[in-house]
């Protein structure tokens, strides 16, 4: 489950409402049908991006991922920056 959860968390657009969401989801249908969430669900990886995909509007997670490539971008620039000046 843990596994999940961070692999969820780093899904563009997903914050602490739809983690806590898809693992109220997980946890639920495991009590209810006593499976094994990876039983149930799979490799927890993919169904992280399954969950983020099902409940983060697309415009969200587009904007998401627009803003992560901006940051990296930058990031990138100032490590770059950094080296030049031995910072």
């Amino acid at each position: 489950m843990a596994r999940f959860q961070v692999r969820l968390a780093m899904q563009p657009g997903v914050d602490r409402a739809v983690v806590l969401k898809a693992v109220k989801d997980v946890t639920t249908h495991c009590a209810d049908t006593g499976e094994d969430p990876r039983t149930a669900f799979g490799d927890p990886d993919a169904y992280a991006v399954q969950a983020a995909a099902r409940l983060v509007p697309p415009d969200r997670a587009a904007r998401a991922r627009q803003r992560d490539g901006v940051v990296g971008a930058l990031d990138s620039v100032l490590r770059r920056a950094g080296e030049v000046t031995g910072l």
